[in-house]
């Protein structure tokens, strides 16, 4: 009886198709792996899908770019100065008032500004002095734009403090925080400051008339 059920197990296994030839078979019935190749390959190689598709990305990064853009334009004129910022950015001062040989302090940016109208003696005073002997080098007709007027930052360049005019031991600028004199022109001579003051950016506008700023 053994023998009869190997006889009919091997004639099974016998009956059996080759691989190849069942492969063949699943490919004419339509197998599980090639159902859809027809549809997949179709989709895809549609130009009409195709570019609707490609459409649809451009708008929406062309979208996204817009909107990058709108809103570091913001940003940066969030930053910007506003008006009446602007507009202490710059003054304006007469100097008819001025009497020669004296100086006023007036206010730019909330810093004091020294004004002073120099005497013939005071413009050859500072035009006389020896480069060589100051500690910041500085020709007083770099300083000026007209003999007469001195415009400076009234800050000592040491430690910020506010120097008295008329004083000091060269007659222009004296600072008692820590003894630093400045001559007529501004310019450092005596002290630990180490530079000159500073003049800010100014222009005639008229003739007795500045715009700084």
């Amino acid at each position: 009886m053994l023998s009869n059920l190997s006889r009919l197990g091997l004639r099974g296994v016998r009956s059996r198709p080759p691989i190849r030839q069942m492969s063949s078979y699943l490919q004419d019935m339509g197998s599980a792996d090639h159902g859809f190749q027809s549809d997949r390959i179709d989709k895809v190689a549609d130009p009409e899908k195709r570019a609707f598709t490609y459409f649809l990305l451009g708008g929406g990064r062309f979208l996204y770019a817009s909107t990058a853009r709108l809103l570091l334009v913001k940003f940066v004129s969030s930053m910007s100065a506003s008006a009446d910022v602007l507009a202490m950015a710059s003054a304006e001062f007469e100097l008819d008032a001025i009497d020669e040989g004296t100086t006023v302090t007036v206010k730019w940016r909330g810093k004091p500004i020294f004004i002073k109208n120099r005497t013939d003696d005071e413009i050859a005073d500072a035009a006389s002095v020896d480069l060589s002997t100051l500690r910041d080098n500085e020709a007083d007709s770099a300083r000026v734009q007209k003999e007469k007027w001195l415009v400076i930052l009234g800050i000592c360049t040491h430690l910020g403090c506010v120097p008295i005019s008329g004083a000091g031991d060269y007659g222009g600028w004296f600072c008692p925080c820590h003894g630093s004199h400045y001559d007529v022109s501004g310019r450092i001579r005596k002290g630990p400051a180490p530079l000159n003051m500073e003049v800010p950016p100014y222009k005639f506008v008229e003739e007795n008339k500045i715009l700084i700023g």
